[in-house]
């Protein structure tokens, strides 16, 4: 059977043309959905949307405005994604109350696609935030400390470890 450009065999029949995109199962519905397909477009565009809503409502200046972006993108990623543990769904039973999310993600696999996402975006934020305010200080120092600490945490030596007993879970 031979078959032409559009995928149609010479008998008209035309194969299946679609792919079939195999996500890996994730039973965990707390970090289950960073799977979907947009979750980093949307994650790009909240950014750059909150860049324009902090550069229009204070009239400052693009440096400084990527540098707010910077630091606010630092404390909402690290609450949400390093410092809180555990999950809001009763149905996992306690399975995941000692870790944090990014402990949780990708069932603790380490050098997954959206681990490496989620690390280069701090970075570019943080080259982006530098370079527009010139690598002034205290701008230089406020976003080389946010990323600093956000891309430590992402280490894979730091996977459930607390430092100083930091947020570490005692037997009560």
């Amino acid at each position: 059977m031979m078959k032409n450009l559009a995928g149609t065999t010479e008998d008209g029949l035309v194969k299946n043309l679609s792919v079939k995109v195999v996500q890996p199962v994730d039973m965990n519905k707390n970090t289950s959905w960073f799977h979907y397909p947009g979750v980093w477009t949307c994650y790009i565009l909240i950014i750059f949307t909150g860049w324009l809503v902090i550069l229009s409502l204070f009239g400052c200046n693009p440096g400084t405005a990527w540098t707010v972006v910077n630091l606010i993108h630092f404390l909402v990623t690290y609450i949400f994604f390093h410092w809180k543990k555990g999950t809001p769904f009763a149905e996992d039973q306690g399975m995941y109350n000692k870790l944090t999310w990014w402990e949780q993600m990708d069932s603790g696999r380490q050098f997954t696609t959206n681990r490496k996402f989620l690390t280069i975006v701090p970075l570019a934020l943080y080259l982006i935030a530098c370079h527009t305010t010139n690598y002034q200080n205290p701008s230089l120092f406020l976003n080389t400390l946010a990323v600093g600490v956000l891309v430590i945490a992402k280490f894979p030596n730091m996977h459930k470890v607390r430092i100083l007993g930091i947020n570490a879970d005692y037997p009560s």
